[in-house]
């Protein structure tokens, strides 16, 4: 029973998954603020909440009951490996995909009135990510797996930054007047970032186990997606004239004069 349940939420996932991915690049290469920009938009952040969602349940069945779940991996990685990574490693990105779609679409909502950010669902989302990384930290150092164990350190930290900077713009009080928007691009970015790396990593130990563990297949994701950060971040500065631009525009007016 349990393993044909686990079935269906991987079918579930997979297919909210696959809609998130494609739909992920329409607002991040079309234009900004267009109608096709705010429609994908949406589809992209019900796609990530459902993912998430689905993962989460996944994730607590396999810490219930890992070799029933997983029985394809039952020879190959030990129980405390299996809840390790399909357990403690997949609830703690559940959560992170979920934190970050729902901050991502909460600042867009919000972005004339910064309090009401502050509901008690979005800040103890960040508060569950903040116990998950740390949990996913002490888990992962249990591992008798260097590298295992230092993939699930490393993604603890990105969860547990996203959490604090999150809270950090969540009771600010004078943010600047595009902090907003990068916090949108930070936060739906990093979902994107989440989905393709359960994608290419969680799905890779299913169809080519020895590659699970490569560092190319979480290195892709995540390099490929700061590179749209950074990018975004930049034009953000750039059009509304801030950081280096800003400098460089003071510096022609005062050469100018």
């Amino acid at each position: 029973m349990e393993l044909l349940l686990f079935r269906c939420l991987i079918a579930a996932h997979i297919a909210a998954g696959a809609t998130a991915a494609v739909a992920f690049w329409i607002p991040v290469i079309g234009r900004k603020g267009s109608v096709n920009h705010r429609k994908w938009g949406r589809v992209f952040t019900r796609a990530v909440l459902l993912t998430g969602c689905f993962a989460v349940a996944m994730s607590l069945l396999t810490l219930r009951d890992p070799m029933v779940v997983h029985p394809h991996l039952v020879g190959k990685f030990d129980d405390r490996f299996i809840r390790g990574v399909f357990g403690w490693m997949m609830l703690h990105n559940a959560i992170l995909t979920i934190t970050l779609g729902w901050y991502g679409r909460l600042v867009v909502t919000n972005r004339r009135n910064l309090a009401a950010n502050r509901t008690p669902l979005n800040i103890g989302l960040q508060c569950a990510l903040m116990l998950a990384a740390v949990v996913c930290a002490w888990k992962g150092s249990q591992i008798c797996h260097p590298l295992m164990t230092t993939l699930m350190v490393g993604v603890s930290v990105v969860g547990f930054a996203a959490a604090t900077t999150n809270l950090m713009f969540i009771f600010s009080r004078n943010p600047s007047s595009v902090k907003w928007l990068k916090e949108h691009v930070k936060s739906l970015v990093g979902t994107g970032i989440s989905v393709y790396t359960a994608f290419l990593a969680f799905g890779a130990v299913r169809l080519m186990p020895s590659l699970a563990l490569h560092p190319a297949l979480w290195a892709v994701p995540l390099v490929t997606g700061l590179t749209i950060m950074m990018y975004h971040n930049l034009r953000i500065d750039q059009k509304a004239g801030l950081g280096l631009f800003q400098l460089v525009r003071r510096r022609g007016l005062a050469g100018s004069e």
